[in-house]
């Protein structure tokens, strides 16, 4: 019941949680986990056309929307837990981590897609230790140290300045 309640208010509120870690739904399919992100809507034709939407900006999983969702690379199942929330149409999608435990290829895949759901409209609260990879998708950051806010600028500004550079960027 808890989970249900928080989804609705969520959904409510025009939010949607992408977790650290992913958390899809292993035994699930695909497109049963895609479903489970529309849990609290009723408008099948609406659902359908998000399902597509998804399919649309995720190519690999509409080719294998039947397989278990466990049986996924932990990129293409980073794309299905951001496809998930994106069926709530969220005027803030929230993203904890998005690069954690991914290969090279597949962060910069997520990173591209970060940024075209972002053009779409949609307002991104990206939390990312690959501070380099944010800064270079983000339109500001803000660079955190010991819990207190050290550094906030627009990205580009951020990534041009050297005590950031330094202390964070791994340098030059």
């Amino acid at each position: 019941m808890y989970l249900r309640v928080s989804l609705c208010r969520s959904q409510e509120k025009g939010l949607s949680l992408v977790p650290e870690g992913r958390r899809v739904f292993n035994s699930m399919t695909i497109l049963e986990n895609l479903e489970m992100g529309a849990y609290t809507r009723n408008d099948k034709k609406a659902i359908q056309e998000d399902i597509d939407r998804v399919f649309s900006l995720f190519r690999v999983l509409k080719e294998r929307q039947k397989q278990k969702a466990g049986t996924l690379s932990s990129g293409e199942q980073q794309m299905l837990a951001i496809g998930r929330a994106l069926m709530l149409n969220p005027k803030l999608l929230l993203l904890d981590e998005p690069s954690l435990g991914l290969s090279p290829n597949y962060v910069d895949t997520v990173f591209e897609k970060i940024k075209e759901i972002n053009k779409d409209g949609t307002t991104i609260l990206l939390v990312e230790q690959n501070a380099r990879m944010a800064l270079e998708y983000a339109d500001r950051g803000y660079v955190f140290e010991i819990g207190k806010i050290a550094f906030e600028d627009n990205a580009k500004n951020l990534l041009e300045n050297d005590e950031v550079r330094k202390s964070f960027l791994g340098g030059s």
